[in-house]
Parts: structure tokens; sequence; C-alpha cells
């Protein structure tokens, strides 16, 4: 179901993210490694051997890429920040989902941080503080600073204050 269908009247959609495609990394590299020793196998296996063995290593490379590659490539894939004018969406899960909505008017700061690797690879993560609340942390954005100066602008405005007048008590 898509989002736009879940937003109230005159909410819109500001940003729609999901968490940067580094987070799959090891995942990739687990996949070249478990293809090679396939190939491997295909190339040095004795032919004497026979058709059972062959089966069973295919059999074995397909349910470890399933388990270990394509089950957090489909988390990956479900899991997405949405940013509206009125709240922060998050949804995740592929079987059983999961979400949770911030108001904006609860976040009172916003923040980001970025290692070597992130600012290397463009992404960082994204810290929202509420007064009540522990802080909402979303790993590993794509265009972190970009999504961090359109969050404040969102909330702050151009002036430094909210631009929603119902916002303001």
């Amino acid at each position: 179901m898509s989002i736009d269908k879940r937003l109230g009247a005159e909410e819109y959609v500001i940003l729609h993210l999901r968490t940067h495609i580094k987070a799959l990394f090891p995942q990739l590299l687990l996949h070249l490694v478990l293809t090679a020793a396939l190939v491997c196998y295909f190339v040095f296996a004795p032919a004497d051997w026979g058709q059972l063995p062959l089966l069973v290593a295919i059999g074995a490379y397909l349910l470890l890429v399933g388990i270990f590659v394509a089950w957090p490539f489909l988390k990956w894939r479900t899991t997405t920040y949405t940013v509206t004018n009125r709240r922060i969406i998050t949804r995740r899960g592929v079987v059983n989902r999961t979400g949770h909505d911030l108001p904006l008017r609860r976040i009172n700061n916003v923040q980001y941080e970025r290692s070597f690797t992130d600012r290397l690879l463009g992404c960082g993560t994204l810290v929202l503080e509420t007064a009540a609340d522990e802080p909402l942390t979303l790993p590993d954005l794509p265009r972190i600073e970009k999504v961090h100066v359109q969050i404040t602008e969102v909330l702050f405005g151009e002036d430094g204050f909210l631009d929603n007048e119902d916002e303001i008590e």
C-alpha cells in the first residue's frame, strides 16, 4: 500500500528514503564468495563423483544465498523513512510490518553523524530528539546533509520558527 494513501488532509510527502545501499555490502561480498566457491566446485570436482554432490552443492548455495543475502535484501527494501509536512513515518518488516510516526512538532533537535566511510559514500545517521522520548535514529541515510537541511527547513522555516501557526501554542 502506498504511503500517499495513509496521509491526512493537506499532508504531503517531502522526502521518501531508505537506508543507503552500503548496508548490503557484507551481503554482496558474501554472495560473491559463495558464487566463487560454487564455480570452483564445478571446475575442480572430479567427474566420477556423480550428480548427487553437485545437487547438494547447488542446494546449499541456494539455501545460504536465500538466508544470508536475499532475506537481508528484502528487509532493506521494505524499510522506509518518509518525511511529510506533519510527521516522520518509519516502516519496516517483510512479513510482520512495524511502523512509527513522530509528529514534527515534538522534535526539539535534529543532528546528523558521519564517519569517514559515511563521508566517502555520501551517507550518515540522522538523530531526531524529542523532549520526552529517546531519540529516533535513522541510520545510513543517503545525502544526509541535504536531508538534514530539508527537515530543519520544514521544522523551523526560513526564519527559524515553525511555519504552521496551529503548532505554535
